[in-house]
């Protein structure tokens, strides 16, 4: 394998982002739904904006698509046919809900994928489009070679909210989303006096919680460089904040200074987002998208793939195969997918699974949640059991939530009797927990939370929820 490719994201990386697309995508139906429809409302804004420069869509593909709702939004407002690509397969699974909750009638096709290795045929696309998705590679390069080689000859790379390199910031901290946000940084956010003090984009902290790592290394030249490098021609948008009167001020004064009046220097101070919409060289004819299978290829020996009687993908070189599992093709090469996609194990609790409960013991209180965010709250102490499956040092994670009521808290997790770790819980919200275990066969997992609280209505106490608790190979 290629070993750009194998810097761009590690393994563990990957098996972040999938924990987390799954137990994101619609772990809130109601906010989800909210944030989706505004996001398909801007980025629409965005393609009206360069209607005419991005031609035909059909067959378009969006790489990390998460629940696939702009693929969805391309479907039906913009009459495209084409492919919703997410590592994640229960992202996409989760996401049929938009079909009844938006009413809509087209939907795209669902393959999980990896951008670094896209299960499609070369220039045999007309249109890529992928959003917040680039700034999760290390080597951004390694996914625009991918675009390119699937992309037809004259065909269209839409991308769009990728963070923008800030000059005009002391990078002091990283801060978490607004709702984590304590009172005094609240206040300097709708001020506009927080991005002068942070690293990087606000929020970025929660997803590296989970392991994903971000790459918010580039700034506006950075990026027009890296177009420039893959496509022929490009045009580009810049987004920049308007926070509160200390970044309004900044703008207004950037823009007047600016001999063109544009927002390009304000985007070099105060960062904000970038869009572009690049055009691979050359010239083709529009393809038709009666059998979708005609533009796949087999991950594994990138042969043409066929559609057998049973709805099933098979190559028909190798012996690769890929079910229609809930509407969603699992087309990852086979050594990923294995790692990806263990199924239930005896090394992980996960409560979205049905089968979880077999690992538990005492203290777990009903579960509640939907889709891939479920969980069960705890009182002052909880156990479980997980049995190793992997070779070799082991780390264990534990992912969790703590409410308003239990901040600040602490978390103690003792293995096998011994204390493995213990983190003290200063803001709510999601956290992630990880510590090296012994190497041991079989591991008994012993959490206590604190402080304890009560609601009214109830006779139970609670202190934090668990979504997932699993061994790691250490490294990955």
């Amino acid at each position: 394998m290629n070993r750009t490719l194998d810097q761009a994201q590690s393994l563990s990386v990957q098996r972040a982002q999938v924990e987390f697309h799954n137990f994101a995508s619609f772990g809130q139906p109601e906010r989800n739904l909210r944030i989706y429809a505004e996001e398909n409302q801007r980025r629409a804004e965005v393609i009206r904006a360069h209607r005419e420069f991005i031609g035909e869509m059909t067959p378009f593909l969006e790489i990390g698509a998460n629940a696939g709702h702009t693929s969805y939004m391309l479907a039906n407002d913009f009459g495209a046919s084409g492919f919703a690509l997410d590592l994640s397969a229960d992202s996409l699974r989760h996401g049929r809900a938009l079909m009844d909750a938006w009413g809509l009638e087209r939907a795209p096709v669902r393959v999980a994928g990896d951008a670094l290795h896209l299960p499609f045929a070369g220039e045999s696309l007309r249109m890529v489009c992928t959003f917040q998705t680039l700034s999760q590679f290390m080597n951004i390069g390694s996914v625009l070679q991918e675009v390119v080689r699937v992309l037809q000859p004259g065909g269209v790379f839409f991308f769009a909210e990728e963070p923008l390199l800030r000059a005009l910031s002391l990078r002091l901290y990283r801060c978490p989303y607004f709702n984590s946000m304590k009172p005094w940084e609240r206040k300097l956010y709708d001020w506009g006096l927080l991005g002068y003090l942070v690293r990087d984009v606000i929020g970025a902290d929660q997803e590296e919680s989970f392991g994903i790592r971000q790459n918010h290394s580039l700034d506006l030249k950075g990026w027009r460089d890296l177009v420039e490098k893959y496509f022929a021609t490009h045009e580009l948008n810049v987004f920049v904040p308007e926070r509160g009167w200390g970044e309004r001020w900044v703008k207004r004064a950037a823009i007047r200074l600016d001999p063109h009046r544009s927002e390009w220097r304000a985007a070099r101070l105060l960062g904000g987002t970038l869009a572009g919409v690049c055009r691979k060289a050359g010239s083709s004819q529009p393809r038709g998208f009666e059998r979708f299978e005609d533009f796949l290829r087999c991950p594994d020996c990138m042969s043409q793939m066929a559609l057998d009687q049973q709805g099933t993908l098979a190559c028909i070189r190798c012996p690769y195969r890929a079910p229609n599992e809930g509407d969603v093709y699992n087309l990852l090469p086979s050594a990923l997918r294995r790692e990806l996609y263990p199924g239930e194990r005896e090394d992980i609790i996960d409560f979205s699974l049905e089968g979880h409960g077999k690992h538990l013991l005492q203290g777990w209180h009903e579960l509640e949640g939907v889709f891939g965010n479920k969980y069960r709250w705890i009182g002052a102490s909880a156990s479980a059991t997980l049995r190793r499956v992997d070779p070799g040092p082991q780390n264990l994670r534990v992912r969790g939530y703590a409410s308003g009521h239990g901040i600040p808290g602490e978390v103690r997790v003792s293995v096998n009797g011994s204390l493995a770790g213990s983190w003290k819980l200063t803001r709510p919200g999601i956290f992630v927990l990880e510590t090296p275990v012994e190497d041991r066969e079989e591991y008994r997992i012993d959490i206590q939370a604190s402080p304890e609280w009560r609601v009214p209505t109830d006779d139970r106490s609670f202190t934090i929820n668990i979504s997932l608790i699993r061994l790691v190979r250490s490294g990955d």
